[in-house]
Order: C-alpha cells, then structure tokens, then sequence
C-alpha cells in the first residue's frame, strides 16, 4: 500500500477529474481522493456539456491533452453548434450527454491512467509541516496520504447546506453528505472565504410528459464532435429535447409561494448565479414577463428521466409541482426528485496566482467552484492547468501559465486572479477582447504545442495538428493563387443571388462573399474539388471550415492579433515581487490598495485589477524605465 504521492487531488468533480489526468499523465505519482467512486465526474446539474464560450473551453482542454471533449463524445446523445447564425468568433459546440455513461467513462479513463490511484473517502484536514508548507490530507475515516502538492476541487462539499422550501439539510449534493474541517483550517491560516449559491431543477418522468404539446429540438446530423482525435466519434443513439414555456398561471403559483422560497425569506444569505438564475429570481427580476422558455433534456440514451433546464429553484415541493402542471405538456407530469437550492464555501481567487497556486501555502492549490465559478467546463479548464501545474512543481520544471489571447480558460483564470468573484462565475464570449482569436475551430493550433511542452499532449496529436495545417494551408494557397472564370460560375452566383463576374477572379474572392463558401464553390473548380478530395475524409469537413474561416475573415484576424501582440508587451514587462506599493505615493490611494493586495506580477496583470487607473500603470511604467 502506497501512502506518498508527488501530488494529491482532493475531490472527483470535473475539476478533479482533468487534474488528476493531467497531473498523473505529466509523470508525477498522484492520487485521488474521492468520497464515492461511483460517482466521478458526476454532472450534478444538467447532463450537458460546451455551450456558448464553455463549448470553446472544452476544445482549448481537448487540444492541450485533457480528456473532457473526449468522454463527452463517447457518452453524446445530441451535439448542437450554436450560433451557427453569427461569425466564427461565436460558434460553440454544446452536447447532451448521457448522465451515467459520461461517469463510467471517465472512471475508466482514470484507472487506466499510469501512474494514478484512487481512495474513496472524505478529507478533512491538510497536514503542514512546522515551516507552514502543505505535506498531506488525512481523511474522515483515519487515512493519512503524503505529498508536497495538494489540488483542491471541493466543488459544493464544503460546509454544503441544501435548501427545499423551509427545508433545510447539510449535504454537497441530494443525498451525499457535505465535508467539514478543511474551510476552517484554512481561514484560520489567513486565508478569506465566503459563500456561494447555486441550485438544480426538478426531474421529470419521461412517461408522464405530454411531448405532443411540447416543440421538438433535434441535434445537428452533420458528424462534429468536442475532440480533434478523428476516431472519437458519437456512438449511441441520438435523442431530441423539447422547449416548453411558462404562463401567467405559471408566474402566479411561483408569487404565491415566495414568502417560503429561501431566496426571499432570508433563509439564504449567500451569492446565487445571475446568469443561470433559479425560475423565482426570474419572475421576481422580470416581474412584467410570464412567458420563460424551458428545455426538457433526456439524461440519457436509453432512460426516461427528463431535467427542466430552466426551472431550477428552491421553492417547496408542492409549490414546484403546481406550478409545473400549469403547462400543458408538462400537466400530468410525474416528479423523480425536485428541485433544490445548495449554499457552500469558496476562496477569494485573488489568493491564486495564475498558476492556480495559492499565494499563502505554496504547493497548495485550488481548481472549479472552490475559486468561485460554476460550471463544468469552467471547473474542468482550472482543473487541467492546476493538476498540470502541480506536477510540474513536483518534478522541478517550470509551470504554465495560459495568456489571454491564446485561450478562454487563460481569460478565465486572469479574471478570477486579477478581479476576483462577487457572484458565481460564469465564461461568456463577451468576456475575451480577443474572441476572433479564440475560435473553436482553431484551439489545437492555438494550445496543443504548449500541451506538448508540457507533456500532456502526446506526439499523435502534434502529428494530426501539423498534417491540419498543412492541408489548411495548401487550400488557402490555392484560393489565393487560382483565377476563376466567369463562365464556371455564372449560374452558380446567379442562383445564389450575388453578383456576376466580369472577368477572372481569385477564388479567394469568391470565398470572401457571404453568399458563397467552399463547398458551393468546389462542384465548378475542379482543382478546387480534387484538393478538397484528396484531404482524409474523417478531417475533410474539419479543415475545409478552418482553411474557409481564415479566408473569410483574414482582414479581422490579422487586426486582432496586432492588438493582442501590442497589448502583450505589458505581459512582459515584469514587476518585482518586494515591491511595497503603499509607499508609491503617486498612485492613487485605491490604486495603492488594490496593488498592494493582488500583487501583479506583470504590468498587463496590474492594468486589469479593478480600481487601478490608467495613471496608474502610467506611474508603474515609469517606475520600470527608471
């Protein structure tokens, strides 16, 4: 029995799960700490993964060598790329995923991980040796493991409490009990914590819906998948979701019960999510709509269980069945569990630095909801790079760190240490200046290198990047270099409603107009076609659209990359870690303040940081020069 590890992850989420991977596949002996190992990866909220900006999340983690985009492929039911209406910036991929499945497959991928155990049991308490510095976790039931790396991934399970109307009972999920000691210890080592809220919807029976009164929402038939692995492929049977709305009927059962709901009568004090608000906070926050949409989701491929996305809330259980048998499809409908409001603990995530190391303990850090986010994705990105980094550490290389121009997790993670959380974090398109750059089609271009420096990605998947570029490439040489001619596609432009060609045009002309793309095109440009044909069928549709995308939209690319490449000379510039700002007495007091308690390292880091002017950076320029 081995009881010393280079690094323990304490907690099995989805933070857990791509820390331990990355951790163990990097080369450092790591082990996993787990109240239940028949619930990995558990997706306690909706059976979904990606979305807007989160699906960009669970590209940039596949392209680094985590597992996430992979086991939600094996384990899809539905894949979905939103946004498809919009430019390339905003398309993201979304999966329904079955529930179960998408557990054991990740169990699987962990026990066949070399270099990874697993414990089930709960840690309670961190040991630290006399100097301060993290040793180990002892569990609840008397376990004892050793390692100068520690990756916490609580999620809910600190001090979690639950809430059903005026019910109230301690746990980190339904019917999982919460874990006590490790707040505690930490706080009183100088470490600022608070409270967070986050809440699940009812699930339905599937039997007991009426789905002829509900509206269909099928996936897309085309072949894409998370992963850039060509032989991960959607397997098991595709199903629909529906969308159901609200009414005033609706609206006034919910009013009625809010005297009761924990929100309202002061039985919650801590932070929920705005922008995956629980159906009360919405009636109360939109109190002149009555029409809110809901999805009904299956949680699985073959189950009958249906999750009401949009209808989370805490209020009691009667009040949540009424009101739901106020719409139609959903009036006969019979629950398997209601809905529940959860309050737990979190850390202040200015205390990271952005290798998701804490200030205060080194070798101690923190991954997912513990940091203030929600979100599977965004718990899955912080767990690979603070597993990564952990490693790392224990082996004696330099960590990684992700900027913001090369990665959405980089983006989320500069967020949280630079600007911290006053309510739960969630990733959004509008979040990175830098979204042109930041597209799902191009993350192994942008991330898989730096994979590979660090050891996660393995050779393959340079390989299968390098052959991508090279196919993208030939095909954008030859749009820029082939003249069309007019009498190839007269008809094509007249049915497409733009305009005729005069005399011979470069295809990537052609491609650049809105009305037309590669595929309409490549039927009358036979070196276009036989390009085209030549490239591997299972990656043909993947780099055509990515050869189309840098065609398209070329001029804006290249534009925001200069701006990133002038805004990253700041990154560079680095600032001195005994620096004592309180006595920079040109910068303003705020300014002062708020420099003195995040400690930038660079001034990019320092030019974020609420509070700190423009001036500011000015006067810490100057210092620099001087």
């Amino acid at each position: 029995m081995r009881f010393d590890f280079d690094v323990i992850v304490v907690g099995a989420g989805h933070a857990g799960c791509e820390a331990a991977h990355a951790a163990a596949t990097i080369g450092a002996a790591t082990l996993l700490i787990t109240m239940d190992m028949n619930k990995i990866a558990q997706m306690s909220c909706n059976p979904a993964v990606g979305g807007i900006a989160k699906g960009q999340i669970v590209r940039e983690i596949d392209a680094l060598g985590g597992m996430m985009g992979i086991v939600t492929d094996r384990a899809s039911i539905q894949f979905r790329m939103l946004n498809r209406s919009k430019g390339p910036a905003m398309w993201s991929p979304r999966a329904q995923a079955d529930r179960n499945k998408f557990s054991a497959i990740w169990r699987e991928v962990l026990e066949n991980t070399p270099g990874l155990s697993m414990w089930q049991g709960t840690a309670n308490q961190l040991i630290f040796d006399d100097k301060g510095r993290v040793g180990g976790v002892r569990t609840s039931e008397g376990a004892e493991f050793h390692a100068p790396n520690i990756v916490l991934t609580n999620g809910t399970f600190l001090n979690g409490l639950m809430h059903i109307g005026r019910v109230s009972f301690e746990g980190g999920r339904i019917n999982e009990p919460a874990s006590h000691g490790i707040t505690e210890q930490l706080r009183d080592m100088g470490f600022r914590t608070d409270r967070m809220k986050t809440g699940t919807p009812v699930r339905l029976d599937g039997r007991t819906i009426d789905f002829s009164k509900a509206v269909p929402q099928p996936g897309d038939d085309d072949n894409r998948h998370f992963s850039y692995l060509p032989e991960v492929r959607r397997s098991l049977r595709q199903r629909e979701c529906f969308t159901v709305y609200t009414s005033e009927a609706t609206c006034e059962i919910l009013r009625r019960g809010l005297p009761d709901s924990p929100l309202y009568n002061g039985q919650i004090q801590s932070i929920g999510p705005r922008y995956c608000p629980s159906i009360e906070t919405k009636i109360v926050t939109f109190a002149d709509k009555t029409e809110h949409q809901l999805f009904l989701e299956p949680e699985g491929e073959t189950t009958t269980e249906y999750y009401v996305n949009g209808f989370s809330s805490s209020m009691p259980m009667h009040i949540q069945i009424e009101a739901l048998s106020t719409i139609p499809a959903l009036k006969d409908a019979q629950l398997f569990r209601p809905g529940y409001a959860i309050e737990y603990d979190f850390f202040d995530p200015t205390q990271l630095h952005h290798t998701l190391e804490t200030r205060l303990v080194p070798g101690l850090f923190m991954a997912g909801q513990i940091n203030g986010t929600t979100g599977y994705e965004e718990a899955a990105g912080q767990g690979l790079v603070a597993g990564a980094n952990a490693a790392l550490r224990a082996l004696g290389r330099e960590q990684f760190t992700l900027p913001r121009d090369k990665a959405y997790i980089g983006v989320l993670i500069d967020d949280l240490v630079n600007k911290g959380v006053d309510e739960p974090y969630r990733m959004f398109t509008s979040r990175a200046e830098y979204r042109i750059l930041l597209r799902q089609d191009d993350a192994d271009m942008r991330l898989t290198p730096i994979g590979a420096q660090i050891g996660l990605a393995d050779e393959r998947r340079v390989e299968l990047m390098e052959e991508k570029r090279q196919w993208r490439d030939r095909l954008i040489e030859l749009s820029d270099k082939l003249t069309v001619h007019p009498a190839q596609v007269e008809q094509l432009l007249s049915d497409c409603g733009t305009s005729p060609l005069r005399q011979g045009t470069k295809l990537c002309d052609l491609i650049q107009r809105p009305q037309l793309d590669i595929s309409k095109l490549a039927p009358h440009v036979p070196k276009l076609q036989m390009l085209i044909e030549s490239i591997p069928e299972e990656r043909r549709d993947e780099i055509v659209e990515a050869a189309e995308i840098l065609i398209k939209y070329r001029g804006y690319i290249a534009r925001e990359q200069l701006i990133a490449d002038k805004l990253n000379r700041l990154e560079s510039l680095r600032l001195p870690d005994d620096i004592d700002y309180t006595t920079i007495t040109a910068i303003s007091t705020e300014g002062r303040q708020k420099l003195q308690r995040h400690r930038p390292s660079t001034i990019g880091n320092a030019s974020r940081i609420p509070g700190v002017s423009p001036s500011d950076v000015n006067i810490l320029l100057l210092m620099m020069n001087r």
